[in-house]
């Protein structure tokens, strides 16, 4: 990770959060905002690869910002970092393209943890966020979730996906052009009736894509 944005409206917040990031990314650089209007601003002036957001803030929504990123930087990965453990909350995030869902409350260490298990693919979610997750998933549709709908090449496409690979990434790793990438994870989000990466790759690991331990 080489430079990430924070928006999150408390200054002591804000400042913790910066600290975070520089204990999971030494030497990344960070940017801040604390409103959905200077998130927008500093989105559209610069490149971040990670984004760590807040759901509530004075103007608005912080999901507002990741429909932003999800459509003009496709790259950027998106966590959102609040203090909502409800599922309207939740699932409205995910379902907005956010990658990742962390409670604030955990411990300072648990949380640096989570941050570095980007790295290594692992979508960093809460442990009560990933239990109402897979209980979500086993109550709904759950006839309809069956990956002997996907074709070889989708399901060589999720299991990059749920490790972490980005679109270039994939694009690279398989010799296939970006927009094609796109075309299969649409088809990956409609078949396994998903609407984001964490969601996705927690299907990956239930279907046996890729292990849970890697």
């Amino acid at each position: 990770m080489k430079a990430a944005i924070i928006v999150e409206d408390h200054d002591d917040t804000r400042e913790w959060m910066t600290t975070l990031l520089g204990d999971a990314f030494p030497n990344i650089s960070v940017t801040t905002a604390s409103t959905v209007a200077g998130g927008l601003a500093a989105l559209q002036n610069d490149t971040f690869s990670l984004a760590l957001l807040d759901i509530s803030l004075p103007d608005g929504n912080g999901v507002t910002l990741v429909e932003w990123l999800r459509h003009r930087a496709p790259d950027t990965y998106i966590v959102m970092a609040t203090i909502f453990d409800d599922d309207d909350h939740l699932f409205a995030a995910l379902r907005a393209g956010a990658h990742g869902y962390l409670l604030k409350d955990q411990p300072r260490e648990r949380l640096i943890e989570q941050l570095c298990g980007i790295l290594r693919g692992e979508p960093p979610l809460s442990p009560s966020i990933a239990r109402r997750m897979m209980r979500h998933f086993r109550q709904s549709h759950e006839p309809e979730r069956d990956d002997t709908l996907l074709t070889d090449r989708e399901r060589e496409v999720l299991g990059l996906l749920a490790r972490g690979f980005t679109r270039t990434d994939i694009s690279a790793a398989l010799g296939i052009a970006a927009n094609t990438v796109a075309t299969y994870t649409k088809s990956i989000y409609r078949k396994l009736g998903v609407s984001g990466r964490a969601e996705a790759a927690l299907e990956a690991v239930r279907l046996g894509v890729v292990r849970r331990d890697g």
